[in-house]
């Protein structure tokens, strides 16, 4: 696929910046195709199944076309299911977000219709409707056709399929002779040609036919999840399945920046990869991900182009990709080199019927899973550990430990399995516990520097805040940070003696937990 960006397309500034706003740094194909034609006047035919963009396609230069100024009614998409004339709707009012006085209204067959004739009454320049329910407003002249100069029929084979023809031959007749006629259609059957023969001057033809992808060694699953949720969810599948390297996928920048920094603060390995970065700053965090310092990859579809990294076990669709095309290469992002891949994707919503048309395309099965509990979680966790353990004691000389145990069970009224138990609890509570128990809490290592920060326990922060604020704030990656002591009222960091000054500077004066940070050297204290 050639990119075209955005930039490119000579849209007005409003509109740009609201694309930016959603995310979206590269036209799709058939967004790179129809949009110029149709900016040019022309009437369009576009050939293009759902999921690739297309709404966007034509409301972009919809938008572009339309007076705010003018309330009266100027263009009107036909759908063929209320379900896709509200989420089109939804879709161009996004588009339409910085572009002061346009109304969009969707109108459809289930709703009182006297409620929409009140929005109506009230001014609108666009409207997304079900050609039964456009048909009784032209009906009771509560639409007036006069200054109308753009239809698009979305979906038109659908529409055909649904026995709407004649209701569509009606409201072209009706609209004046000088417009533009937009057509999308997946398949290109006699009677569209005839509706485009007949309702069309001159049409130019787009076709954009997604290529058949199949994806093997990829178990795909996916998760109903409120989006508030997600993090949280991210979180409990990353510790369940704990894959060597993960790639997370949104669809925008502003998303990207807000999970890294999310996962940072929960004590993960992650760095965030988008087109907003300088190249030196990608190749940087792409090396990091490459030598494993950084566990997770959060990335924008774009940015994502140059990971080529066999160690991916696991694929997650934060946000589900606008075009179906675009799952594939996302997910083909594991199970490379004959190893099995997992792919995990969210959805809130109506997003499920997005999830079937991806499965069609796709011709493969994506499998619903349950949302894990922390219950699971912490399972999970423990049948590691003892997998862990039975090994060790398969494969290990554990003598020494052996007479440590006995000697305490003479010494003491814990049975052996007292003492086990504990030490499970130990292991199984995680790096803040094993951390403060083991921790040399005076020494340095070679190579390290001991800081001192003015934060502890007792100012409700975890070892994953100082280590968020450590990383999101001087740009190293997490990995390298060292031992970390917590104390009620201050904390100890142990980081690279090369990354020491940079993160003296970056992080005094910044807040974790609502409190400014003070960080300098241990041995000054």
């Amino acid at each position: 696929m050639e990119e075209v960006r955005f930039e490119d397309l000579g849209l007005r500034p409003e509109i740009m910046r609201a694309v930016k706003k959603m995310g979206f740094e590269e036209a799709s194909p058939i967004q790179a195709k129809a949009i110029p034609v149709m900016m040019s006047g022309c009437d369009l035919i576009g050939q293009a199944q759902t999921g690739t963009g297309k709404t966007a396609a034509f409301g972009i230069p919809l938008l572009e076309k339309i007076e705010p100024k003018n309330k009266k009614l100027q263009a009107i998409v036909l759908c063929p299911t209320r379900e896709l004339a509200i989420q089109v709707a939804e879709e161009i009012r996004h588009l339409a977000y910085y572009m002061h006085g346009i109304k969009v209204l969707p109108i459809y067959g289930g709703q009182e219709i006297v409620k929409q004739i009140r929005s109506l009454k009230g001014g609108v320049q666009l409207i997304i409707g079900t050609p039964g329910r456009v048909m009784d407003h032209m009906r009771r002249r509560t639409i007036k056709m006069e200054n109308l100069h753009t239809v698009v029929l979305d979906e038109a084979d659908e529409m055909l399929n649904m026995g709407f023809r004649e209701d569509i031959e009606t409201i072209l007749e009706e609209v004046p002779a000088e417009r533009q006629t937009v057509l999308f259609s997946a398949t290109m059957p006699k009677p569209i040609l005839e509706i485009t023969k007949k309702y069309q001057n001159h049409a130019e033809i787009i076709k954009v036919t997604k290529r058949e992808l199949t994806v093997p060694n990829i178990e795909q699953f996916y998760y109903e999840v409120k989006p508030k949720k997600k993090e949280e969810v991210l979180s409990r599948i990353l510790d369940i399945y704990n894959p060597k390297l993960s790639v997370v996928f949104c669809n925008t920048k502003k998303q990207v920046d807000l999970l890294v920094n999310g996962l940072l603060g929960r004590g993960y390995f992650a760095a965030g990869l988008h087109g907003d970065m300088k190249q030196a700053q990608r190749d940087r965090v792409m090396e990091g991900f490459r030598k494993g310092k950084t566990d997770i990859l959060v990335a924008t579809d774009v940015a994502a182009r140059g990971i080529d990294v066999d160690e991916v076990e696991a694929v997650f669709n934060y946000d589900l990709p606008q075009d179906d095309e675009y799952y594939v290469h996302r997910i083909g992002r594991t199970g490379r080199a004959g190893r099995v891949g997992r792919s995990f994707s969210f959805v809130s919503g109506r997003e499920v019927y997005k999830l079937k048309e991806i499965q069609r395309y796709c011709k493969t099965k994506i499998y619903a899973q349950k949302v894990p509990s922390l219950n699971d979680v912490a399972n999970t966790k423990i049948e590691k550990l003892m997998d862990t353990v039975n090994r060790m004691i398969e494969e290990e000389d554990l003598t020494t430990y052996l007479q440590l145990i006995q000697s305490e069970v003479n010494d003491s009224d814990y049975t052996s399995m007292d003492i086990a138990a504990a030490l499970l609890k130990l292991c199984a509570g995680g790096k803040e516990e094993a951390s403060e128990t083991f921790a040399d809490t005076g020494a340095e290592e070679p190579g390290m520097v001991r800081l001192f920060i003015n934060i502890g326990k007792k100012d409700k922060a975890k070892p994953g805040d100082i280590l968020g604020a450590l990383a999101g704030e001087s740009g190293i990656p997490g990995k390298v940070v060292g031992t970390i002591d917590m104390y009620d009222k201050y904390t100890f960091v142990e980081v690279p003696t090369e990354y020491a000054r940079e993160i003296i500077n970056s992080v005094n004066h910044t807040k974790i937990k609502g409190k400014s940070v003070a960080v300098e050297p241990a041995n000054q204290k």
